[in-house]
């Protein structure tokens, strides 16, 4: 009876080893066999250069300088305290520094760990002698982002910096990843696709403890696009020295093609902070009162002023509402209601062109108030503001221009869409501001110069 309990128990151990070979051989053979191969294929990630930008005339503004990285590898016939020990020499560094940044960098025996970034070329080429006596040394060179001409246009072209979150989110399906370097406003923000290098890499074999076997193959990394802007580079900069120790901004833009041929704004900063990594510095720029980092000329948003009198001209004309020969007498003021309103001088009898070459305010108060503030809303509408003009950069703001119903309209109800109003009547005085650019209206200094374009 024991024996044949004890055969039993021999028979369906035989069977349950039978089985489980049977399910990792035959059943998950395939996954199994994905499994191994990927514990011992590894990729070696080798990157290209980020595109260039270039002026109108093809005057390179942002390049890449070819930089060193210094890495070592732990399978090579050396001791790693030996590497490290000449490399320090080498570097004018101390060895256990160097060998604690080893140890924290460390991931595997076939993966080049990197010890010291940007080296200049002497070194390199140092370094690169030394291989003779140290086998698992590399130099490997790695383009670093070049601003030639520093503070130059830092708003068009914007600055590189390590990917945030929220961007991250947003690109991570377009195949962005965690660390990687990506563009921060301007140009470089706006056509990081296009600028954007890819990376190729080695594909290796490793042995169980990780040692390299054998290189399987080699996807070669991809340079970024050049991309060439309508900036001429010797106009932008005498914009941004004729705007030295002043802050605001300056456009110049070509009145027939639309091309922007300056575009400068102060305070600026410089983008060659973020690639050497000073902490002080960058610390100071994001905590800097007057906001370094805005682009004024088509995020920032103010009063038009006198500017916008072409445009209530432009409507008054074009609805009937005065000709080239109404004149209206100036004599420093006027009444709107039971309130006055003041020229900046005693203009006298006043016909359009006159009213435009002194900026006459009494002449617009009185032809805005002819014109009306809903006609006065279309043209400006027409000319461009209130929205934005779709230049190719990002966080252009639309500005906003006041509508007679606009300041009635509290909020939208969340059943219908139907309007509730809070109270608030437009009045004359109203349309009295908006006749000379003030009030409600905001616009960019983007918005501005298409305008002045038209004329």
């Amino acid at each position: 009876m024991r024996i044949r309990i004890v055969s039993w128990i021999i028979i369906f151990g035989f069977l349950f080893l039978a089985f489980n070979i049977l399910n990792i051989e035959v059943i998950q053979g395939r996954k199994f066999k994905n499994l191994s191969n990927q514990n011992c294929i590894r990729l070696i990630p080798q990157g290209g250069s980020r595109g260039r930008i270039l002026d109108r005339l093809g005057n390179i503004i942002v390049d890449n300088n070819l930089s060193y990285n210094v890495m070592v590898s732990s399978d090579g016939n050396n001791g790693i305290d030996k590497t490290l020990l000449g490399t320090a020499r080498i570097l004018n560094t101390n060895f256990k520094d160097l060998k604690d940044t080893f140890r924290h960098k460390y991931t595997a025996s076939f993966m080049p760990t990197t010890i010291a970034k940007n080296i200049d070329i002497k070194k390199a080429i140092a370094l690169e002698e030394l291989k003779q006596e140290l086998d698992n040394i590399m130099i490997q060179p790695y383009p670093l982002r070049n601003y030639l001409y520093g503070r130059l246009a830092c708003h068009i072209i914007g600055y590189l910096s390590e990917i945030d979150l929220w961007r991250l989110t947003k690109l991570e399906n377009y195949g962005y990843k965690t660390k990687d370097i990506v563009g921060f406003g301007g140009v470089e923000e706006k056509y990081d696709y296009l600028l954007r290098q890819e990376a190729g890499g080695l594909s290796v074999e490793v042995d169980h403890r990780g040692r390299l076997v054998s290189v399987l193959g080699f996807k070669p990394p991809r340079n970024g696009k050049d991309i060439q802007l309508t900036i001429d580079l010797k106009i932008q900069k005498i914009v941004e020295e004729s705007l030295r120790g002043r802050n605001g901004s300056v456009i110049l833009m070509d009145p027939y093609s639309g091309e922007i041929l300056a575009m400068a704004n102060n305070p600026n900063f410089d983008p060659s902070v973020f690639v050497k990594k000073s902490d002080p510095a960058m610390l100071n720029l994001f905590t800097d009162s007057d906001a370094p980092f805005v682009n004024r000329a088509i995020s920032g948003v103010y009063p038009a002023g006198s500017v916008f009198k072409l445009v209530v001209a432009a409507a008054a004309l074009e609805t009937g509402k005065i000709n080239s020969s109404t004149t209206f007498s100036c004599q420093g003021s006027t009444h709107v209601g039971k309130q006055e309103f003041a020229c900046w001088d005693t203009h006298n009898e006043q016909n359009l062109t006159a009213a435009i070459t002194n900026s006459c305010n009494v002449f617009f108060y009185k032809t805005g108030l002819l014109t009306g503030a809903q006609a006065i809303y279309d043209y400006a509408v027409k000319f461009g503001f209130s929205h934005s003009t779709a230049i190719d950069l990002p966080y252009e703001a639309g500005g906003s221009v006041p509508h007679p119903l606009w300041r009635k309209i509290n909020r939208f109800s969340r059943h219908g869409g139907i309007p509730l109003f809070a109270g608030k009547n437009w009045f004359d005085g109203d349309t009295a501001n908006l006749s000379i650019g003030q009030g409600e209206l905001l616009v960019t200094p983007i918005q501005i110069i298409r305008m002045m374009a038209v004329f």
